[in-house]
């Protein structure tokens, strides 16, 4: 979501830039040509006025200086003229020292002119006949003070632009932020879903979110069903072929069958893989518990449960104790969590002297269970044998083995790891790391 703010942002923010300055110089523009055609009818005028001022006497040609704009009179004024007739030129005396470049052509001249001081100068150039003769009148006016408005107007335009800017980026901020928050807890809710907290998202959202809701809630309730399913048909047909298979374990035991031990042992033998490759992949197609919304194991619901039964079973004074953190849930299906657990704490006890202990902490990349004991605890080089299924090191201990061939599916269908170490309670430690679901 901050992603997706931050792109917001950053493509309103650039927008917004490349729109100011393309209106601000186009109105900068406009307002500047606008300009400059005003002040060319004025200079215009001026034009005309300094041709009225001209007046024949006695030695030819003359200028009323009566009839001048003063500011023709003052130095560098910021107002100037030119007349040029007859090979001579005339010059205002705001020039002063200055000269004033004859425009071209006549009208208003493209760029702006050198003045004195730096002056930037608009200049307009006007052709007339009087008196027989032909006079070139150049009419300048200073156009700094304009230009320096505009500046200012520039700098003015880009702090209240940025001022905006900024104002429309916190609105813009606040909008996409409000705007998103029934998408964020949308999204929080489908974590949720992953951590085994909650079956399905909550129906209260907005109007444009119903449907993704009430799709994704269908999905769930359809994934959950159909796997519900499945495990049944499972178990259906795991109960369906005990039977025949203990018919046909029985029959390998008949009298007739020992006169011929060779095929009685060859029964035997297949029948007994026939039902541990059996149980082991209906265990296999049991582990579905991730894929359900909804499933977790409450170490605090569920470990006094177990480990009172785990007392009932080994009444020899055993001291059983679990650890785990206040709260702690694991996202895994209970069932095949109390199958996992109750697997390794079961062997633990059986091997076990005086003490069983099992300890659940969350981690950083996911969580670890430990399942230690104080037994004779397992050769280093004899670890690995004891992996496979049914595999045991003691026949007088009952049971089928040390049973971590079942456990090895279960941690392997969550993509965890499971290794055997020497505990320090002196025996042997089963060490189990599962990875957080994402």
């Amino acid at each position: 979501m901050r992603s997706i703010q931050r792109r917001l942002s950053l493509g309103l923010a650039g927008v917004l830039v490349a729109v100011g300055l393309i209106l601000a110089q186009s109105s900068l523009w406009l307002f500047d040509h606008s300009l400059r055609r005003y002040l060319q009818e004025d200079l215009k005028d001026e034009t005309q006025s300094l041709l009225i001022a001209l007046v024949r006497g006695q030695s030819g040609v003359q200028l009323d200086e009566r009839r001048l704009d003063p500011t023709f009179q003052r130095p560098f004024s910021g107002h100037y003229f030119r007349i040029d007739f007859a090979g001579e030129t005339w010059r205002s005396r705001s020039l002063w020292d200055r000269d004033l470049q004859q425009p071209p052509a006549e009208g208003l001249q493209d760029g702006l002119g050198d003045g004195p001081h730096g002056q930037r100068l608009l200049v307009f150039r006007a052709d007339y006949q009087r008196f027989g003769q032909a006079f070139s009148i150049s009419v300048a006016q200073d156009y700094t003070p304009i230009l320096q408005g505009f500046r200012r107007l520039q700098w003015f335009g880009l702090g209240l632009g940025g001022a905006a800017l900024l104002l429309i980026l916190l609105a813009q901020r606040y909008t996409v932020r409000t705007a998103l928050r029934p998408l964020e807890r949308v999204r929080g809710q489908i974590a949720q879903l992953q951590q085994g907290q909650r079956s399905e998202l909550d129906t209260r959202v907005p109007q444009e979110l119903e449907p993704l809701v009430g799709q994704v809630n269908h999905l769930l309730t359809h994934t959950e069903d159909t796997l519900r399913r499945s495990r049944n048909a499972l178990g259906n047909l795991g109960h369906a072929l005990k039977t025949p298979l203990a018919v046909l374990v029985s029959l390998s035991e008949r009298e007739d069958l020992r006169a011929q031990p060779e095929l009685q042992a060859t029964l035997r033998e297949q029948l007994a893989q026939i039902q541990q490759r059996l149980e082991r992949e209906l265990g296999r197609a049991r582990l579905a518990g991730e894929a359900l919304p909804g499933a977790h194991f409450d170490c605090a619901a569920e470990l006094p449960g177990l480990f009172s039964t785990l007392g009932m079973i080994h009444s020899h004074g055993l001291e059983l104790d679990w650890q785990a953190e206040p709260g702690l849930c694991l996202p895994w299906d209970r069932e095949d969590l109390l199958e996992l657990l109750g697997n390794l704490l079961d062997n633990a006890c059986k091997w076990a002297d005086a003490q069983v202990r099992l300890s659940l902490a969350e981690e950083a990349d996911g969580y670890r269970l430990c399942i230690d004991d104080d037994g004779p605890g397992i050769a280093a080089e004899r670890r690995d044998e004891v992996m496979g299924r049914g595999t045991r090191l003691d026949e007088q201990v009952a049971g089928h083995g040390l049973g971590l061939g079942i456990v090895r599916d279960i941690v392997d269908a969550w993509d965890g790891t499971l290794r055997l170490e020497d505990s320090p309670l002196g025996g042997l430690r089963v060490d189990i790391r599962l990875p957080k679901r994402r």
